[in-house]
């Protein structure tokens, strides 16, 4: 119901209102006025001058009153339509702000319904504004280091080798080095390239009906270089279940979950993943038993460039989990984490049937 009445009290009733007591007011001073002067013998309201046309008498000063009326009512209007704009100018000063790169400023407007909603929807918009100006410098600052590292290392063991006098085990480790940076900057690009790609993707094309049991043994095998050298147990429980899809997509997000267990998963542990579906969902579970996370960490884990361990920072760029959220969130899907520090982590995405 308040609701209701604030919406009634809006800026067009608001107006009526004004112009009304004004008008009302200006009549009512500028007749009193004139009676007064009236009473006391120095104007005489009703007297008649000469006849009209059609022979009723003019009161010139009934007409007097009328044109001093409206001009003290034009006059008093216009003073007090300045305090009445005054949220307004307050408005238009906070969108120059913002247009010369000031997202900080926020509107506190409690008058007219309109002008309350026009400064909550300004306050969100110059709160998004920084939120995206923040998120894009973060973004720019880490990408820029991300990318300066490796790239620092490669030129300083170059020129260690370009000046001589190594062993030949130097030559190798040096190589090995600048090789291992080289890749980490491929796949840094790609998934930056990745990354953009989704993030201004709205609509998912090209999809097609295809067996998920089958992508996450192909992911498996795709990464079994890995999880052979850390000697680690991989458990597949899956059901045989059909998904209309990007198969592409859906491909990206079990390389990168399984990839990702892979990576924090002591030598000797175990990976599970498993596949299942009710009469709602299908549900992809990807459970290693490595180092886990902590609150903060669980927290921040699908941020752009977020790493947790900075011991195992070298390992990867951050980037893979957010493409993962990415294109969770444009299949109209969820994913959520479960952890506890060394006690290993478990990912689960739900996709709609």
């Amino acid at each position: 119901m308040k609701k209701i009445i604030k919406k009634r009290w809006g800026l067009t009733v608001s107006l009526v209102i004004f112009i009304f007591l004004v008008m009302s007011a200006t009549m009512m001073l500028v007749g009193g006025l004139f009676l007064l002067l009236h009473h006391i013998g120095v104007l005489n309201i009703f007297e008649n001058t000469r006849p009209d046309i059609s022979g009723v008498g003019q009161f010139p000063g009934v007409f007097a009153m009328m044109f001093f009326s409206a001009f003290l009512g034009t006059v008093i209007a216009g003073f007090f339509s300045k305090i009445a704009l005054r949220p307004i100018r307050k408005i238009i000063e906070a969108t120059h702000k913002v247009a010369s790169g000031d997202f900080n400023v926020r509107l506190d407007i409690h008058s007219i319904y309109e002008l309350e909603e026009l400064s909550q929807s300004f306050n969100k918009m110059a709160h998004e504004l920084s939120s995206i100006e923040t998120l894009r410098s973060d973004f720019i600052n880490t990408l820029s280091h991300e990318f300066k590292t490796p790239i620092v290392s490669i030129g300083g063991f170059a020129e260690l080798l370009a000046e001589g006098n190594l062993s030949e085990k130097e030559q190798r480790e040096y190589l090995n080095i600048i090789v291992m940076e080289s890749e980490r900057l491929t796949s840094l690009s790609t998934n930056v390239l990745n990354l953009t790609k989704f993030e201004n993707l709205e609509i998912i094309t090209e999809t097609s009906k295809f067996r998920l049991d089958e992508q996450l043994r192909k992911a498996v095998l795709q990464l079994e270089a890995g999880w052979v050298n850390k000697n680690i147990t991989i458990d597949i429980n899956v059901d045989e279940i059909e998904y209309t899809g990007n198969q592409d997509f859906i491909q990206q997000v079990m390389l990168n979950l399984i990839d990702n267990a892979i990576k924090f998963t002591k030598p000797g542990g175990k990976i599970t993943i498993q596949l299942s579906k009710d009469d709602k969902s299908i549900y992809i579970s990807v459970k290693d038993d490595g180092i886990g996370m902590d609150e903060q960490t669980k927290e921040r884990i699908f941020d752009k460039f977020y790493q947790g361990d900075v011991s195992r920072a070298g390992v990867g760029n951050g980037l893979g989990l957010s493409i993962v959220k990415r294109i969770i969130d444009l299949c109209g899907g969820q994913i959520g984490v479960h952890s506890e520090q060394n006690e290993g982590s478990e990912f689960i995405v739900s996709l709609p049937k």
